[in-house]
């Protein structure tokens, strides 16, 4: 024996729950905001880790799309332009964000 004392579990450090989920945006944030929003009294766990999920999967298909878009363009930096093209171009975010306005983005050319 080394003499250090009971060979007892070595605590481990903490993770957040987005870290565990495995997501970029803030899982606490999403909590903190149905809290003070007073939807309900209590909120599951997996709720609040869907609730934080389903915005950032949004955002990440938004940006590929927009970047393979600037990409195309042969630009480094995006701009509404590529925003508009890169949604206008993908049927299902045409769908959802079909009448949003974009400012700065200029006119979706028409195809008769």
């Amino acid at each position: 024996m080394s003499g250090r004392g009971k060979g007892g579990k070595v605590c481990s450090k903490a993770k957040t729950r987005s870290a565990r989920a495995g997501l970029q945006f803030h899982v606490c944030r999403v909590h903190c905001l149905l809290r003070k929003s007073n939807y309900a009294e209590r909120v599951g766990a997996g709720a609040l880790v869907y609730l934080a999920a389903v915005p950032e999967y949004l955002a990440a298909e938004v940006l590929e799309l927009t970047g393979n878009d600037a990409r195309d363009n042969k630009k480094t930096r995006i701009i509404p332009r590529h925003l508009q093209l890169a949604i206008h171009n993908d049927e299902e975010l045409n769908k959802f964000l079909g009448g949003v306005t974009i400012t700065q983005s200029g006119v979706l050319p028409n195809k008769y």
